[in-house]
Protein backbone atom coordinates (compact mmCIF):
# COMPACT_ATOMS: atom_id res chain seq x y z
CA UNK A 1 0.00 0.00 0.00
CA UNK A 2 1.45 3.37 -1.01
CA UNK A 3 1.55 6.05 1.64
CA UNK A 4 1.36 9.81 2.16
CA UNK A 5 3.53 11.71 4.61
CA UNK A 6 2.00 14.08 7.15
CA UNK A 7 3.82 17.34 7.97
CA UNK A 8 5.39 15.82 11.08
CA UNK A 9 6.87 12.93 9.09
CA UNK A 10 4.37 10.18 9.92
CA UNK A 11 3.32 8.05 6.95
CA UNK A 12 -0.30 6.97 6.50
CA UNK A 13 -1.99 4.84 3.81
CA UNK A 14 -2.92 6.73 0.65
CA UNK A 15 -6.07 4.61 0.34
CA UNK A 16 -8.30 4.48 3.38
CA UNK A 17 -11.87 3.76 4.40
CA UNK A 18 -14.69 6.31 4.47
CA UNK A 19 -17.82 6.02 6.59
CA UNK A 20 -20.05 8.85 5.36
CA UNK A 21 -23.69 7.63 5.33
CA UNK A 22 -22.85 4.68 7.58
CA UNK A 23 -24.23 4.33 11.09
CA UNK A 24 -27.78 5.35 10.25
CA UNK A 25 -29.22 2.30 12.00
CA UNK A 26 -28.13 2.89 15.57
CA UNK A 27 -24.79 1.15 15.24
CA UNK A 28 -26.33 -2.13 14.06
CA UNK A 29 -24.73 -2.69 10.66
CA UNK A 30 -22.79 -5.96 10.80
CA UNK A 31 -22.01 -5.89 7.06
CA UNK A 32 -20.46 -2.45 7.37
CA UNK A 33 -18.36 -3.56 10.35
CA UNK A 34 -17.22 -6.63 8.40
CA UNK A 35 -16.29 -4.40 5.45
CA UNK A 36 -14.22 -2.12 7.68
CA UNK A 37 -12.43 -5.12 9.19
CA UNK A 38 -11.70 -6.51 5.71
CA UNK A 39 -10.33 -3.13 4.65
CA UNK A 40 -7.99 -3.11 7.63
CA UNK A 41 -6.78 -6.58 6.64
CA UNK A 42 -6.15 -5.24 3.11
CA UNK A 43 -3.90 -2.51 4.53
CA UNK A 44 -6.47 0.28 4.27
CA UNK A 45 -5.81 1.13 7.88
CA UNK A 46 -6.77 4.81 7.76
CA UNK A 47 -10.45 5.14 8.70
CA UNK A 48 -12.30 8.43 8.30
CA UNK A 49 -15.44 9.19 10.29
CA UNK A 50 -17.17 12.13 12.02
CA UNK A 51 -19.48 12.90 14.91
CA UNK A 52 -22.05 14.02 12.32
CA UNK A 53 -22.21 10.71 10.45
CA UNK A 54 -25.26 8.83 11.65
CA UNK A 55 -25.35 11.19 14.64
CA UNK A 56 -22.39 9.31 16.09
CA UNK A 57 -23.46 5.92 14.72
CA UNK A 58 -20.56 5.74 12.26
CA UNK A 59 -18.05 6.28 15.06
CA UNK A 60 -19.70 3.41 16.94
CA UNK A 61 -19.31 1.15 13.90
CA UNK A 62 -15.64 2.10 13.65
CA UNK A 63 -15.28 1.31 17.34
CA UNK A 64 -16.67 -2.18 16.72
CA UNK A 65 -14.39 -2.72 13.73
CA UNK A 66 -11.19 -1.71 15.53
CA UNK A 67 -11.89 -3.53 18.80
CA UNK A 68 -8.83 -5.61 19.66
CA UNK A 69 -6.71 -4.04 16.91
CA UNK A 70 -6.60 -0.35 17.77
CA UNK A 71 -2.87 -0.04 17.22
CA UNK A 72 -3.22 -1.19 13.60
CA UNK A 73 -5.37 1.75 12.54
CA UNK A 74 -5.13 5.50 12.03
CA UNK A 75 -8.46 7.05 13.05
CA UNK A 76 -9.66 10.34 11.59
CA UNK A 77 -12.76 12.01 13.01
CA UNK A 78 -14.34 15.43 12.67
CA UNK A 79 -15.98 17.94 14.99
CA UNK A 80 -19.03 19.91 13.91
CA UNK A 81 -18.54 23.68 13.60
CA UNK A 82 -21.28 24.18 16.20
CA UNK A 83 -19.03 22.35 18.68
CA UNK A 84 -15.82 24.07 17.62
CA UNK A 85 -15.32 26.51 20.49
CA UNK A 86 -12.32 25.86 22.71
CA UNK A 87 -14.46 24.17 25.38
CA UNK A 88 -16.82 22.64 22.84
CA UNK A 89 -14.03 20.87 20.98
CA UNK A 90 -12.89 19.24 24.22
CA UNK A 91 -16.39 18.01 25.06
CA UNK A 92 -17.05 16.76 21.53
CA UNK A 93 -13.75 14.91 21.46
CA UNK A 94 -14.60 13.09 24.67
CA UNK A 95 -17.92 11.95 23.19
CA UNK A 96 -16.19 10.73 20.04
CA UNK A 97 -13.55 8.87 22.05
CA UNK A 98 -16.28 7.08 23.98
CA UNK A 99 -18.12 6.05 20.81
CA UNK A 100 -14.88 4.90 19.18
CA UNK A 101 -13.82 2.98 22.28
CA UNK A 102 -10.34 4.46 22.28
CA UNK A 103 -8.20 6.86 24.30
CA UNK A 104 -6.98 8.95 21.34
CA UNK A 105 -7.92 10.12 17.86
CA UNK A 106 -5.04 10.11 15.40
CA UNK A 107 -6.27 13.06 13.31
CA UNK A 108 -9.09 15.38 14.44
CA UNK A 109 -10.59 17.76 11.90
CA UNK A 110 -12.88 20.79 11.92
CA UNK A 111 -15.68 19.55 9.62
CA UNK A 112 -16.28 22.93 7.98
CA UNK A 113 -16.02 26.61 8.85
CA UNK A 114 -18.71 27.89 11.20
CA UNK A 115 -19.21 30.95 13.38
CA UNK A 116 -16.43 30.19 15.87
CA UNK A 117 -13.17 32.05 15.11
CA UNK A 118 -10.66 29.67 13.60
CA UNK A 119 -7.99 30.75 16.09
CA UNK A 120 -10.25 29.55 18.93
CA UNK A 121 -10.77 26.15 17.31
CA UNK A 122 -7.03 25.83 16.72
CA UNK A 123 -6.43 26.63 20.39
CA UNK A 124 -8.85 23.85 21.34
CA UNK A 125 -7.05 21.40 19.09
CA UNK A 126 -3.69 22.35 20.59
CA UNK A 127 -5.13 21.78 24.07
CA UNK A 128 -6.32 18.30 23.06
CA UNK A 129 -2.96 17.51 21.52
CA UNK A 130 -1.14 18.49 24.70
CA UNK A 131 -3.54 16.34 26.73
CA UNK A 132 -2.85 13.32 24.51
CA UNK A 133 -6.47 13.08 23.35
CA UNK A 134 -5.52 13.66 19.71
CA UNK A 135 -2.23 13.10 17.91
CA UNK A 136 -2.70 15.45 14.95
CA UNK A 137 -5.32 18.00 13.94
CA UNK A 138 -6.52 19.49 10.69
CA UNK A 139 -9.47 20.94 8.84
CA UNK A 140 -12.04 20.08 6.20
CA UNK A 141 -13.75 22.14 3.50
CA UNK A 142 -11.58 25.23 4.04
CA UNK A 143 -10.57 27.39 1.09
CA UNK A 144 -7.28 29.23 0.68
CA UNK A 145 -8.34 32.40 2.54
CA UNK A 146 -9.51 30.26 5.45
CA UNK A 147 -6.31 28.22 5.38
CA UNK A 148 -4.31 31.42 5.57
CA UNK A 149 -6.32 32.34 8.67
CA UNK A 150 -5.56 28.95 10.19
CA UNK A 151 -1.84 29.25 9.47
CA UNK A 152 -1.80 32.76 10.96
CA UNK A 153 -3.35 31.59 14.24
CA UNK A 154 -1.11 30.70 17.21
CA UNK A 155 -0.27 27.02 16.70
CA UNK A 156 -1.78 27.06 13.22
CA UNK A 157 1.38 25.78 11.58
CA UNK A 158 0.49 22.40 13.09
CA UNK A 159 -2.38 21.81 10.67
CA UNK A 160 -1.80 18.31 9.30
CA UNK A 161 -4.46 17.93 6.58
CA UNK A 162 -7.36 19.51 4.71
CA UNK A 163 -10.18 17.14 3.74
CA UNK A 164 -11.73 18.35 0.48
CA UNK A 165 -14.11 17.35 -2.28
CA UNK A 166 -11.64 16.24 -4.94
CA UNK A 167 -12.09 13.86 -7.83
CA UNK A 168 -11.81 13.79 -11.64
CA UNK A 169 -14.82 16.05 -12.00
CA UNK A 170 -13.99 18.38 -9.10
CA UNK A 171 -10.54 19.80 -9.77
CA UNK A 172 -11.08 23.43 -8.76
CA UNK A 173 -8.66 23.18 -5.83
CA UNK A 174 -5.80 22.69 -8.28
CA UNK A 175 -5.81 26.41 -9.16
CA UNK A 176 -4.47 27.78 -5.87
CA UNK A 177 -5.48 25.76 -2.81
CA UNK A 178 -3.70 22.53 -3.64
CA UNK A 179 -0.41 24.28 -4.53
CA UNK A 180 -0.55 26.24 -1.26
CA UNK A 181 -1.15 23.08 0.75
CA UNK A 182 1.60 21.26 -1.12
CA UNK A 183 4.08 24.05 -0.44
CA UNK A 184 3.54 23.47 3.29
CA UNK A 185 3.55 19.69 3.02
CA UNK A 186 -0.12 19.47 4.04
CA UNK A 187 -1.88 16.48 2.43
CA UNK A 188 -5.35 16.57 0.90
CA UNK A 189 -7.89 13.97 1.99
CA UNK A 190 -10.15 13.45 -1.03
CA UNK A 191 -13.73 12.75 -0.01
CA UNK A 192 -16.46 11.58 -2.42
CA UNK A 193 -13.75 10.38 -4.83
CA UNK A 194 -16.42 8.94 -7.13
CA UNK A 195 -18.80 11.91 -6.79
CA UNK A 196 -21.23 9.51 -5.08
CA UNK A 197 -21.24 7.37 -8.22
CA UNK A 198 -22.07 10.16 -10.64
CA UNK A 199 -18.68 9.94 -12.38
CA UNK A 200 -19.04 6.33 -13.32
CA UNK A 201 -21.20 6.75 -16.40
CA UNK A 202 -18.64 8.90 -18.20
CA UNK A 203 -17.89 7.37 -21.61
CA UNK A 204 -14.13 7.97 -21.58
CA UNK A 205 -13.77 6.67 -18.04
CA UNK A 206 -15.66 3.53 -19.05
CA UNK A 207 -13.47 3.09 -22.15
CA UNK A 208 -10.23 3.40 -20.18
CA UNK A 209 -11.57 0.97 -17.59
CA UNK A 210 -12.71 -1.58 -20.19
CA UNK A 211 -9.32 -1.55 -21.92
CA UNK A 212 -7.71 -2.14 -18.53
CA UNK A 213 -10.07 -4.91 -17.47
CA UNK A 214 -10.96 -2.68 -14.52
CA UNK A 215 -14.10 -0.92 -13.35
CA UNK A 216 -14.70 2.81 -13.89
CA UNK A 217 -14.58 3.25 -10.11
CA UNK A 218 -11.12 1.67 -9.94
CA UNK A 219 -9.80 3.96 -12.67
CA UNK A 220 -11.24 7.05 -10.96
CA UNK A 221 -9.62 6.00 -7.67
CA UNK A 222 -6.33 5.17 -9.42
CA UNK A 223 -6.26 8.68 -10.92
CA UNK A 224 -6.50 10.20 -7.45
CA UNK A 225 -3.92 7.81 -6.04
CA UNK A 226 -1.44 9.05 -8.67
CA UNK A 227 -1.81 12.62 -7.40
CA UNK A 228 1.02 13.52 -5.01
CA UNK A 229 0.06 14.18 -1.40
CA UNK A 230 -3.51 12.90 -1.72
CA UNK A 231 -5.24 10.47 0.65
CA UNK A 232 -8.35 8.84 -0.83
CA UNK A 233 -11.21 7.73 1.42
CA UNK A 234 -13.97 5.93 -0.53
CA UNK A 235 -16.81 4.40 1.44
CA UNK A 236 -17.37 0.66 1.11
CA UNK A 237 -20.17 -0.96 3.09
CA UNK A 238 -19.74 -4.53 1.81
CA UNK A 239 -16.88 -6.97 1.28
CA UNK A 240 -16.98 -6.95 -2.52
CA UNK A 241 -16.84 -3.16 -2.66
CA UNK A 242 -13.83 -3.07 -0.32
CA UNK A 243 -11.99 -5.58 -2.51
CA UNK A 244 -12.80 -3.54 -5.63
CA UNK A 245 -11.46 -0.37 -4.03
CA UNK A 246 -8.31 -2.07 -2.78
CA UNK A 247 -7.51 -3.35 -6.26
CA UNK A 248 -7.47 0.25 -7.52
CA UNK A 249 -4.22 0.78 -5.63
CA UNK A 250 -2.52 -1.71 -7.98
CA UNK A 251 -3.41 0.26 -11.12
CA UNK A 252 -0.82 2.65 -12.56
CA UNK A 253 -2.40 4.70 -15.33
CA UNK A 254 -0.23 5.37 -18.37
CA UNK A 255 0.53 8.80 -19.79
CA UNK A 256 -1.91 8.09 -22.64
CA UNK A 257 -4.67 7.11 -20.23
CA UNK A 258 -4.06 10.17 -18.10
CA UNK A 259 -4.17 12.38 -21.20
CA UNK A 260 -7.46 10.82 -22.30
CA UNK A 261 -9.00 11.53 -18.90
CA UNK A 262 -7.55 15.06 -18.89
CA UNK A 263 -9.37 15.87 -22.13
CA UNK A 264 -12.78 15.16 -20.64
CA UNK A 265 -11.94 16.20 -17.07
CA UNK A 266 -9.72 19.27 -17.59
CA UNK A 267 -7.99 21.18 -14.78
CA UNK A 268 -9.41 24.59 -13.84
CA UNK A 269 -8.59 27.58 -16.02
CA UNK A 270 -9.41 30.10 -13.33
CA UNK A 271 -10.02 30.41 -9.59
CA UNK A 272 -13.27 28.72 -8.60
CA UNK A 273 -15.37 28.73 -5.42
CA UNK A 274 -14.58 25.82 -3.13
CA UNK A 275 -16.86 22.87 -3.98
CA UNK A 276 -18.54 21.01 -1.13
CA UNK A 277 -21.06 18.22 -0.69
Amino acid sequence: MQSVTLPGGERVPALGLGTWMMGEHGGHEPESVAALKRGIDFGMTLIDTAEMYGDGGAEELVGQAIAGQRDRVFIVSKVLPSNASRAGVAAACERSLKRLGTDRIDLYLLHWRGGVPLRETVAGFVDLQRAGKIRHWGVSNLDLDEMNAVWAAPGGAGCAANQLLYNLGRRGIEWDLRPALSARGVPIMAYSPLEQGRLLGNRTLKQVAAARGATPAQVALAWLLQQAGVIVIPKAANLAHVAENRAAAEIMLTAAELAALERVFPPPGRKMPLAML
